[in-house]
């Protein structure tokens, strides 16, 4: 114990060091005045998704239909509530959208950075969604990215709060926020059977994930351009992350949407030439435009 708690002083120490002085308006809040906690949730997240995934190998997969359905659910709730108290906040503070300091807002800062301890937060929640896919076996979609994402906006989002939490840091999670109701919406509606040929904007969700990045991306440069007082370091790490999102989300969306459409049109193709061909789905073509009932041989 003592070691561990030598640990924890020597590497919040280093990170001091590094980061120079924490903001003392979120001092003593849950989780955030030691690393510890979110870097050992983090190493459980990944220890789980890699045993779990053994584990289930040779075991029949959850359905979780009903928790699936109350946890979607309850994410886009909290992310409802996280978009609408951080424009109301930044509203109040009369936050600028250009550039954004983190004192000049008096306690609308505070209010922003109480909201955005949530957004943190929810990060640790949403290591469900993983580990609902462990337990359903969609092992497709345990990707990179996927894990990549989750595990390390967790960690980032504890630096943020720890040293910027609030002004320019603003911008991202209220897009983010934004998203996520859609987003987590549809996942909820399409554990519901009978919603889902009204779930045709899957690929429109990645579309505006890809926005998403590129307008926070855009929000943080403009800080740079044109500066406030924001933390510089902080600017420029923030959009070499997001870059690598903007990456590995194109990368996904070229191989999951291109894919499946250059395949829709093999299967457009092999129809025509089944028409062609005078059979169609295993019916013969009548020259006289007329369709036999008669199957081909």
């Amino acid at each position: 114990m003592e070691q561990l708690e030598a640990f924890d002083k020597q590497f919040n120490g280093f990170l001091d060091y590094l980061f120079g002085p924490r903001d003392t308006r979120v001092r003593g809040w849950f989780m955030l005045d030691s690393c510890l906690p979110t870097m050992s949730l983090t190493l459980l997240y990944l220890l789980i998704v890699w045993l779990g995934t053994i584990y289930m190998k040779n075991r029949p997969a959850y359905s979780l239909k009903g928790v699936l359905i109350a946890y979607n659910f309850s994410v886009t709730m909290l992310s409802l509530y996280m978009l609408i108290e951080l424009i109301a906040s930044t509203w109040e503070g009369a936050y600028n959208l250009q550039c954004q300091n983190l004192h000049s807002a008096g306690e609308a800062d505070t209010r922003v950075a109480k909201v955005l301890w949530w957004y943190y937060f929810s990060k640790l929640i949403e290591f469900l969604d993983t580990i609902f896919f462990v337990l359903r076996k969609k092992n497709n979609q345990i990707t990179f990215l996927h894990v990549y994402h989750h595990a390390s906006m967790f960690n980032i989002w504890w630096c943020v709060l720890n040293w910027i939490p609030c002004g320019q840091s603003f911008f991202g999670p209220t897009l983010n926020s934004f998203i996520h109701v859609l987003m987590y919406s549809y996942y909820g509606l399409s554990t519901i059977p009978s919603m889902h040929k009204y779930l045709w904007w899957k690929k429109y969700l990645t579309q505006a994930q890809l926005i998403q990045f590129l307008l926070t991306i855009t929000h943080t440069l403009s800080a740079a351009v044109v500066p406030c007082g924001f933390p510089m370091g902080c600017l420029m790490f923030q959009s070499s992350y997001m870059a690598t999102l903007v990456i590995l989300f194109l990368n996904f969306y070229v191989q999951t949407y291109k894919k499946k459409l250059s395949k829709e049109d093999g299967w457009i193709t092999a129809d025509i030439k089944d028409i062609k061909n005078g059979y169609h789905n295993g019916y013969t073509a009548a020259t006289n435009g007329s369709t036999s009932k008669q199957k081909a041989q």
